[in-house]
């Protein structure tokens, strides 16, 4: 059945905001290339997305030759203004956003230990309300949050989960309250995974798995281009994997005797300390993330270091049991090492585990460093919160009466999964 009008209609402008968003901008005859539109459809398109508010002329092109210059259209960033949360143990940071991405405003505050939660849910909503101020945006249209621990897939709530404090789960609930926007919460490490898949080391893979290393540990499943969570949303929960060499074995109720136990952060700094091995971390980052590039350091020296290269050596090995385990069930191809300890190791560590992968599996996978580390968390929040306001603001326009200010009561709009570990 042919579409009709409106909807014919609402799908070619669709069409031209997703080219002028990847595009940049574009001339009503470049828009015409692009979509094989005709000149009158393109004229209108134009003009209906023009009234609407969402896009407007940003310049001209064409001044190397004789006539009249064409008009570039683009959109207008300030349409909307995004929000993206990285909710930790003990820390919550904030980035706010225009809609074509372009970051506005940064904030970041540590929520110390022992802090009450009510306190601590106010301290985070309160950076929050001084990141948009500091924006000038109006208000947010959607907010995308990553946090540790997990989502219930049916309801979204953040469940309460061990070593994870009690305010991420009133964060949630203050944000839908307080904040007029949708908020969406995924999971840190699946958020981590997208902002690779779009702006990483996996830019050029629809399959792969991501082995989340900063201080508790996760993975995240990426297959035919689809994130995959699992009947329960608990795909990835690989800090509860069985593994040799832990002395135990993980149980309902905590991931310590399985893989955890060997890659956490704790684990990492233990291990490099039977080598010798200190390091200095930055704030906010994990102790292992600071050893780990020390290590690689001394490893690439001319003289070379043993004890860094036996240190890297077993990491890898200890890396590989968890990433033999995943490739066997999954044959993804391409293990990203991601978080802060995997971004930390680069090719170098990524090498030794592929080195180590490769002698305990027949199957063919590249292991990579991840680019992003734990930035991946927040670049990943943004996305997510990004697509879910074109998706809403992509749709046929609205016909324009006049400036408009985007203010919207959460709609609690979840991508749910989990992941053991507290960062």
């Amino acid at each position: 059945m042919p579409a009709s009008p409106s909807t014919a209609r609402a799908i070619n402008d669709r069409l031209a905001l997703r080219l002028l968003q990847s595009e940049g901008p574009l001339t009503a005859a470049q828009l015409k290339q692009l979509t094989g539109l005709s000149r009158p459809s393109v004229s209108d398109l134009v003009e209906r997305l023009q009234d609407s508010g969402l896009i407007t002329v940003v310049g001209e092109a064409g001044a190397e030759r004789r006539g009249p210059n064409a008009r570039l259209y683009g959109i207008v960033a300030e349409y909307a203004y995004l929000g993206a949360l990285d909710v930790r143990t003990h820390s919550v940071a904030v980035v706010v956003a225009d809609l074509l991405g372009r970051v506005r405003a940064e904030a970041a505050a540590p929520v110390p230990a022992g802090t009450a939660t009510e306190e601590a849910v106010d301290r985070a909503v309160a950076l929050v309300e001084r990141a948009v101020r500091r924006a000038g945006a109006p208000a947010l249209h959607s907010v995308g949050i990553g946090a540790p621990g997990l989502i219930d897939p049916v309801t979204g709530v953040l469940r309460g989960a061990s070593g994870l404090p009690a305010w991420h789960r009133g964060l949630m609930t203050a944000l839908q309250e307080r904040v007029p926007a949708s908020v969406l919460v995924e999971n840190e490490t699946n958020l981590a995974a997208l902002a690779e898949q779009r702006a990483g080391a996996a830019r050029d893979r629809d399959t792969f798995v991501l082995l989340w290393l900063d201080h508790g540990v996760g993975a995240a499943v990426v297959l035919d281009g689809v994130l995959r969570r699992g009947a329960s949303g608990g795909t990835g929960e690989i800090g509860f994997l069985p593994v040799p060499g832990t002395g135990g074995l993980p149980s309902a109720t905590s991931c310590d005797g399985g893989f955890h136990t060997l890659a956490g952060s704790a684990a990492v700094v233990a291990l490099a300390a039977r080598h010798g091995l200190t390091a200095e971390p930055q704030p906010h980052e994990p102790p292992a993330a600071a050893v780990v590039r020390t290590a690689v350091a001394a490893a690439a020296t001319d003289a070379g270091a043993p004890d860094a290269d036996a240190f890297l050596d077993e990491l890898a090995g200890r890396i590989a049991l968890a990433a033999a385990s995943v490739t066997a069930v999954l044959d993804p191809g391409c293990v990203v090492l991601g978080g802060e300890v995997g971004h930390a190791g680069g090719a170098g560590l990524a090498a030794r585990v592929g080195a180590r992968l490769a002698a305990m599996s027949p199957l063919p996978t590249e292991v990579r460093a991840g680019e992003l580390g734990g930035s991946g968390v927040l670049r990943g929040a943004l996305f997510t919160a990004r697509d879910a306001a074109q998706d809403e603001l992509f749709s046929p326009p609205a016909p324009f009466d006049g400036p408009r200010t985007l203010v919207r009561k959460s709609a609690n709009v979840t991508r749910p999964t989990a992941r053991s570990g507290a960062r």
